[in-house]
């Protein structure tokens, strides 16, 4: 099944997609729901099922940016965002979810499961005039952690990738993405995710779960998410006073610039 809910005159995106595939020897539908939407959602993985008789993968990457700095950005530019990717993500997963549930309840025992969602370094490090790209592309790491721990008991992993890749979304976001000569690594070339991708949908992959990737050219990072830097601990309650003396063993820290993603490598 490939979905897009994008429309306008002649084929659409997910039409030509389908083609490709089934040009290539592949068979594939289109679906043209918006799964930012519950019942969207839920029509997707419904005809993937009716298609197909069950589900075995499902690859979340519906996403949109409007950008814009906190202080200029209308409502509407958030909500647009936030719906788009983290409840693209959320309603696929839950009905694929509770269909991978209901098939392990049945059999009594795990079945075959994958999700991979699309995540960014954006929403790992931040990006200026991005904050509800940002915001939304760290709780689908976060999504991803979660589903991994919740489906696991029924065979089901889940995973989130970041990929750096020359796209419309991209384009004008961050610079250097020219494409390179034939032959040599470019780590801007989109063809460069969907091995990755496969990898994680495959038989090979199933101890590898709840855990999330940055992904482009020839380069696979496995990322650490949170973790502590410094701490401080006291054998009383804290006080005012104790805590001005004591914070600054922590460090200062501060904002991390964003010239270019090539920063966070």
């Amino acid at each position: 099944m490939v979905n897009d809910v994008s429309g306008g005159t002649g084929p659409r995106p997910a039409e030509n997609v389908v083609q490709e595939i089934r040009a290539a020897g592949g068979s594939a539908d289109a679906n043209f729901d918006d799964v930012s939407n519950w019942e969207g959602a839920q029509r997707l993985i419904a005809q993937g099922i009716d298609r197909d008789g069950e589900l075995d993968i499902l690859v979340c990457n519906a996403g949109i940016v409007r950008d814009r700095t906190l202080v200029n950005m209308s409502a509407e530019e958030w909500d647009a965002v936030i719906q788009v990717h983290l409840g693209g993500h959320f309603g696929p997963m839950h009905f694929a979810g509770a269909h991978w549930r209901g098939r392990s309840k049945a059999a009594g025992a795990p079945v075959y499961g994958r999700i991979i969602a699309t995540s960014s370094e954006a929403g790992l490090f931040g990006h200026d005039g991005q904050i509800n790209y940002s915001a939304a592309k760290a709780g689908i790491a976060a999504m991803a952690v979660v589903a991994g721990r919740e489906l696991d008991r029924y065979g089901v992993t889940a995973n989130a990738i970041c990929p750096r890749a020359r796209t419309a979304m991209t384009a004008g976001v961050v610079p250097d993405m020219e494409a390179k000569p034939t032959g040599e690594v470019d780590n801007w070339d989109p063809e460069a995710i969907p091995p990755f991708v496969t990898y994680l949908a495959g038989p090979a992959a199933a101890d590898i779960n709840g855990q999330v990737f940055v992904v482009y050219g020839a380069t696979v990072k496995r990322m650490q998410m949170w973790s502590p830097m410094a701490e401080i601990v006291s054998d009383q309650p804290w006080t005012d006073d104790e805590l001005a003396r004591r914070v600054p063993e922590l460090g200062k820290g501060g904002p991390m610039t964003n010239h270019s993603f090539e920063e966070y490598q």
